[in-house]
């Protein structure tokens, strides 16, 4: 991974910490007037962040190795105050909301008025050692999937045309995908067409959604009727295998899914951290549009 990439990351995390302590210190000052201990760290939030983001921007598959033969052999120059790994791994429980709070307000990307849906399953442990797991005893769940049965967790995505990331929500594996708690929050900022599979028919969702502003449009099963669709919509419906490139970069670049986690919180940020580092990504599935024509229905004219 180059230099240049790890201070470009950091620039844009370090801008966004400091608004954050700005707003912390107006909240302390209008708050309580009672003194709390706060030492400070070798390493700031910001570098903390940004190593945690740029293990998936690297080749490594373990963190340890990571930290210990690439951040603190070869980047002493851009962290000059590294700690051992064991102190450094003690202080991730401090890290999930600023890493959440950096995602939701800086790293999504913008609604186009065209956006895919999906679904995909993070499993945290061979489905033949469900009854053996305790680290998300109680938390992680049983469902079957397209690949067969799995133990663990399903995330849900929106993204746009352009392959950028507009939400996401952490589920059991047993949730429904059209299940209304989860979209009503994952489609805030999401307007015009939204495209999903079959996993997505119902027409009382159809409805919910379209009166949020947003047409839902899925793959028809064979036994029902064909909806009444534009030229364009066809094509698109058909490109939205896209958000499936989206979800298979995740996984096999980006390593969000691995069962080695020895704790909820190594997972929650691991997760968030292995979306912010797509979203830095250059180059993104995507689907080229033309909106010359007609601003309100473009044409596809290349994918």
């Amino acid at each position: 991974m180059r230099k240049d990439k790890v201070i470009q990351i950091f620039v844009d995390i370090d801008d966004f910490v400091k608004d954050l302590d700005q707003f912390a210190m107006k909240k302390q000052l209008l708050g309580s007037q009672i003194k709390r201990r706060n030492r400070k760290s070798h390493l700031s939030l910001s570098e903390r962040m940004t190593i945690y983001v740029c293990f998936h921007l690297s080749s490594y598959t373990n963190f340890k190795h990571y930290y210990n033969h690439l951040v603190r052999e070869h980047w002493k120059d851009l962290f000059p105050n590294l700690v051992s790994y064991e102190r450094f791994n003690q202080t991730q429980h401090t890290l999930f909301v600023p890493l959440l709070m950096y995602l939701k307000e800086r790293a999504l990307g913008k609604c186009t008025g065209i956006s895919f849906i999906d679904s995909t399953q993070l499993p945290v442990c061979h489905i033949k050692r469900e009854k053996q797991h305790k680290v998300f005893d109680g938390l992680a769940t049983k469902s079957k999937g397209t690949m067969g049965w799995f133990f663990g967790f399903k995330l849900h995505l929106i993204i746009n045309d352009r392959g950028e990331l507009l939400s996401f929500s952490l589920s059991k594996a047993s949730t429904d995908d059209r299940d209304k708690n989860i979209l009503s929050s994952m489609v805030e900022k999401v307007f015009g067409k939204l495209f999903g599979d079959r996993g997505y028919i119902s027409q009382i969702l159809a409805q919910y959604l379209w009166n949020d502003g947003i047409e839902l449009i899925y793959k028809r099963r064979k036994n029902m009727k064909s909806m009444n669709l534009s030229d364009t919509d066809k094509i698109l419906l058909r490109k939205r295998s896209v958000i499936e490139s989206v979800n298979d970069e995740l996984k096999n670049i980006c390593s969000i899914q691995h069962t080695r986690h020895r704790s909820i919180q190594g997972f929650l940020n691991n997760m968030i951290t292995a979306l912010i580092s797509y979203q830095t990504f250059e180059k993104k599935p995507s689907i080229k549009i033309s909106h010359e024509l007609d601003k309100n229905m473009p044409i596809l004219i290349a994918a």
